[in-house]
């Protein structure tokens, strides 16, 4: 069983005891983990205290560590080097994709979180906006952009709110957003070095200051989890609902849950591990297509 371990609302400190994680918090009992159930530990109290074997420990056990900001939003990630026996081989085999290749892959991702998108406006709405429409119509490498012309008609339906705009450093619904997907691109992140892939070594994502293009790439199909849970939550608490405790739980707990892929109960760390490990087999020439499977 993963983990996500959000150590946000008071002083804590980390250290390991045999095989286990072990969380001090003053005088409350201390909580243990084994470390390879950890997945992810946010750090966001200003008073969190660890030392180096640690973060080596939780690495070397295939955990992710990521450092929040003074306003308790991700901005740094620390990731396992070694994760994957033919590690220096998949490399190699990320930096020889052909271009057309790169672009069906592409293409294949893009028309996943379209019909993603539009599956969670005919939950939300009744209506998915045409975008099942805008999804078969994706061509190879995405030339018409069809990804922007769906979240143009995404975001003001989901949020009933046409003047709804998604902004990586806007207010309202985008902070709750904003927070989901740091904590998603942590999970797809794990899954990526997990199958010995580069995770800035991108499919299209291409931004030089970026470490994480691959991930930001394989993550696009499951961002609706996210905008689902953050949806809903708004209809009870508002559009300026706060990044508090509570929805931290909210959001951590929409990407914690189990989903049905083909009559299997599944994680979101198992699916995205899948979706990594057929990447791998594409670049490796073993098959054509990614596993993305509709959730």
């Amino acid at each position: 069983m993963e983990r996500i371990i959000d150590l946000a609302d008071e002083p804590a400190r980390l250290s390991v005891r045999n095989s286990l994680l072990v969380i001090e918090r003053g005088a409350e009992p201390e909580l243990t983990a084994p470390l390879g159930e950890v997945a992810v530990v946010l750090l966001a109290h200003p008073q969190v205290l660890l030392t180096q074997p640690v973060l080596a420990r939780l690495a070397g056990a295939g955990g992710m560590v990521v450092v929040c900001d003074a306003k308790h939003m991700p901005c740094a990630m620390l990731l396992p080097l070694e994760a994957h026996f033919t590690q220096g081989e998949r490399f190699a085999q990320q930096t020889r994709i052909s271009e057309p290749v790169r672009k069906r892959l592409w293409q294949s991702l893009v028309k996943a979180k379209i019909k993603a998108q539009a599956r969670v406006l005919k939950e939300v709405r009744g209506d998915d906006a045409g975008l099942a429409e805008v999804a078969d119509k994706v061509r190879s490498g995405d030339p018409d952009n069809s990804e922007a012309k769906a979240s143009r008609r995404y975001w003001p339906a989901l949020f009933n709110d046409a003047e709804f705009r998604r902004r990586r450093f806007g207010g309202n619904q985008n902070t709750l957003l904003n927070y989901g997907y740091a904590v998603l691109r942590a999970i797809v992140a794990r899954a990526v070095c997990a199958a010995g892939l580069h995770p800035s070594l991108g499919l299209h994502h291409h931004n030089r200051y970026d470490a994480f293009r691959l991930a930001d790439d394989l993550m696009e199909p499951f961002r609706p989890i996210v905008d689902r849970a953050v949806a809903f939550y708004c209809e009870g608490y508002g559009a300026r609902a706060e990044l508090d405790k509570r929805a931290k739980a909210m959001l951590i707990g929409a990407l914690m849950q189990r989903f049905d892929v083909r009559g299997e109960q599944r994680t979101l760390f198992d699916i995205a591990q899948r979706t990594a490990a057929t990447l791998a087999a594409v670049y490796a020439g073993e098959r054509r297509t990614l596993a993305l499977p509709e959730l």
